[in-house]
């Protein structure tokens, strides 16, 4: 049985020596090349009937070397087994100038290797200040999902003039100079847009034209500036100097309205299928219903990574940083087909994200442990479904089709990227529910675009 020693050779890091002697790979190496012996299968002789001392010269050392070896590894499993050490990645063999394989002559070996040792750390959120800035739903909120609702499940109809800012224009775009001369080798293209996309000035002036009208308008006069933006990028004028001061002849090619959706239970089902809505009220009621859960939620990715922050941020935890320099220098990315050991400029540049990364795995392989956050195949099949459904957005599948959904899920189940991506998911979103839990969350209402700006200054802050 292999011996292993242990020694101390810097923070968490230590080095493994492993020793073997011959009585433990000999016989086994010679019980291997006998059987070679009875199977090698060389031209200019039977099988089973090789000259043993032809058979030690051309696989003896091949054979050796790898006897000594799989004991070597044997013995060091075992002791990282028995001593139930938790160790970062796997123990980086030492270079050993004296392992010289002689099958002539064999002797007890040794080998080196070094171990990175997980750190031992601990957390506490009971006093962690816990901001929650709550939106509260609004009646003009609710009122602009019911008006876009409308409008998306309304129906086009062409109008003889424009008399509205919802009326849609298709407009075929021409460049030309202040008097509407159109110029030589200019710009024309076909566009589509709202009426109260222009400035009010130039609403004024579409008002009462028809299909085949024309209309001169200098980009920034016409536009305020993010409209003016979306124009240019559309025309294709995003890298062109000055090109907000061009002209433009706009000629009116189809009036378009789209006719709002009364406020009916035949709306209602296709607005929100499967909520079987009949009234007024219990429509209104949804709307609000889900406008605030999706800033309840939000709000709580908002404090999530907030969380996540002081637990990064604020855990005490020491690594062993030069055994996870010369880890990173041995390891490979499989994803980028590279397989060249990464540069010591490569090593530096990476290892601060590195070891931000490497901290979060172990608290948030903490929280799951001690906390027995397990994840389901249910729980993994029921978040492919919702993935599923989530393909066919508003569409209704209808009984029949379950059976192919169950079939179609058992298919992704069967995908071991799929499931792992899942899981993943699914047990972070554990582990930060938890988190949340643990805080007395200070809640403070604020309006949707007090709420915006601050999680961009927060996203800001922290970048």
């Amino acid at each position: 049985m292999a011996t292993v020693t242990r020694e101390n050779i810097g923070l968490l890091n230590d080095k493994l020596t492993v020793k073997i002697t011959k009585e433990e790979y000999f016989p086994t190496f010679e019980k291997t090349l006998k059987t070679y012996s009875k199977q090698a299968n060389i031209p200019g002789f039977r099988k089973g009937m090789v000259p043993a001392g032809m058979v030690k010269k051309m696989y003896g050392p091949g054979i050796f070397t790898e006897e000594v070896i799989r004991n070597i590894e044997k013995g060091l499993n075992d002791y990282l087994a028995s001593e139930k050490l938790d160790i970062f990645a796997q123990p980086l063999p030492l270079l050993n100038s004296d392992f010289k394989p002689n099958i002539d002559s064999p002797s007890d070996y040794s080998f080196d290797f070094e171990i990175g040792l997980k750190p031992a750390f601990e957390f506490n959120l009971k006093n962690t200040p816990a901001p929650y800035f709550k939106v509260q739903a609004t009646t003009e909120m609710i009122n602009q999902e019911i008006e876009r609702l409308q409008n998306r499940f309304g129906k086009m109809t062409e109008p003889e003039t424009i008399s509205s800012e919802d009326n849609v224009l298709n407009l075929l775009f021409e460049e030309c100079d202040a008097e509407g001369n159109l110029l030589e080798g200019g710009l024309k293209k076909d566009n589509s847009l709202l009426v109260k996309y222009f400035k009010e000035d130039s609403r004024k002036k579409l008002m009462g034209l028809k299909k085949d009208d024309t209309i001169v308008v200098q980009l920034t006069e016409a536009f305020d500036e993010k409209e003016c933006d979306w124009v240019i990028e559309d025309l294709g004028l995003k890298e062109v100097v000055a090109a907000e001061q061009k002209f433009f002849k706009l000629t009116i090619t189809k009036v378009g309205l789209i006719e709002k959706r009364e406020l009916n239970e035949e709306f209602f089902k296709e607005a929100l299928p499967g909520r079987d809505i009949k009234t007024e009220a219990e429509f209104l009621a949804a709307i609000e219903a889900d406008i605030q859960a999706y800033w309840d939620k939000q709000s709580s990715n908002q404090l999530q990574h907030h969380l996540y922050h002081v637990l990064l941020e604020e855990t005490k935890m020491e690594l062993p940083e030069s055994f996870l320099k010369k880890w990173l220098a041995t390891s490979t990315d499989p994803k980028s087909g590279d397989k060249e050991p990464k540069t010591p400029e490569q090593i530096e540049a990476e290892f601060p994200t590195f070891i931000n990364q490497l901290r979060w795995t172990l608290i948030s392989d903490k929280i799951i442990t001690e906390n027995n956050l397990e994840v389901t195949q249910e729980e993994i099949k029921n978040s492919l479904r919702l993935q599923v459904l989530s393909y066919f957005g508003s569409m209704n599948l209808g009984d029949n089709n379950l059976d192919w959904m169950d079939q179609y899920v058992e298919g992704l189940m069967k995908d071991e990227q799929q499931v792992d991506g899942t899981y993943r998911r699914i047990v972070t979103e554990k582990v930060f529910n938890w988190a949340e839990q643990q805080v007395n969350k200070d809640e403070k209402i604020v309006s949707a675009e007090e709420f915006i700006k601050m999680n961009e200054e927060h996203q800001h802050h922290h970048h």
